[in-house]
């Protein structure tokens, strides 16, 4: 299986790790504490919005991620974030954090041209994360997995991340992993995100390494993981118990979103 569910995936594995960091790489893929979090439901949120907005307005996108954060709470949201939720009027709050990123990944997927991807990208993020930096962290994580899935290698990728949004991704994961501490911006979590993928030799490898950095586990991995499920498959072995974990609305959304991609790659020939 390809598409979102890479980033549900990493959500899930990455969960047991968020607040119990560690930099083994041989970590137990999947624990009692294993769980989705709300990088899961505002994935589900978006790609909701891309199936029932054919206008993609940010106003819908809001309703969408509201009606869901209401109806799975618990779910590790953010601070900020969190007050947003309950706002009777809730506005951007020039936020610059990973939020934007980790939930940009049905763009990524649904858009049939770059410049799509960009323009969906930065709508899916200023209705919170309005600052430069959440914008262009959603924007370089949707560009990545537009570029994968037309089939642009991955030195391709680097440099058009690296040129188009001036990030440094000259570093291997060992010059970062001994000076890698927890942080929950865009800046210092895509690019690393990015580098797991570009490192991994497979889907499992990607989620591996990006939880071993012993940072923002979950949504290191959740955004690493969609990057990595536009090439390699998701198998079987770790779809079937992140499935398992998942609400009948939430299989229900995924499946719709997987017929829609397909429809729309068909339709782009």
């Amino acid at each position: 299986m390809k598409g979102i569910i890479g980033a549900i995936a990493g959500d899930v594995i990455g969960s047991a790790y968020e607040f119990n960091p560690t930099r083994d790489y041989n970590f137990e893929l999947f624990t009692p504490k294993s769980t989705f979090t709300d990088d899961t439901v505002l994935t589900m949120a978006n790609a909701l919005w891309l199936l029932e907005d054919d206008k993609h307005t940010p106003e819908r996108l809001v309703k969408i991620m509201l009606d869901m954060c209401w109806k799975y709470p618990d779910r590790g949201y953010g601070g900020r974030f969190a007050n947003w939720i309950h706002d009777s009027d809730p506005q951007p709050y020039n936020s610059f954090g990973n939020g934007s990123a980790m939930r940009v990944s049905p763009v990524g997927y649904y858009a049939n041209t770059l410049d799509e991807a960009l323009a969906l990208a930065k709508v899916s993020a200023e209705v919170t994360h309005n600052h430069p930096e959440g914008i262009k962290g959603a924007q370089a994580t949707a560009a990545a997995i537009f570029l994968a899935r037309q089939g642009k290698s991955k030195q391709d990728i680097r440099d058009y991340v690296a040129r188009t949004f001036n990030y440094d991704l000259s570093r291997t994961l060992d010059e970062i992993r001994p000076i890698f501490t927890f942080d929950e911006t865009c800046q210092r979590t895509v690019p690393e995100a990015i580098t797991c993928f570009m490192e991994g030799k497979d889907f499992e490898d990607v989620v591996r390494l990006s939880v071993a950095l012993a940072g923002d586990a979950d949504t290191i991995a959740a955004i690493a993981g969609s990057i990595s499920s536009a090439v390699d498959e998701v198998p079987t072995e770790i779809s079937q118990p992140v499935i398992a974990l998942l609400s009948e609305e939430f299989c229900t959304t995924l499946l719709r979103f997987n017929e829609l991609v397909a429809k729309r790659e068909q339709e782009a020939i």
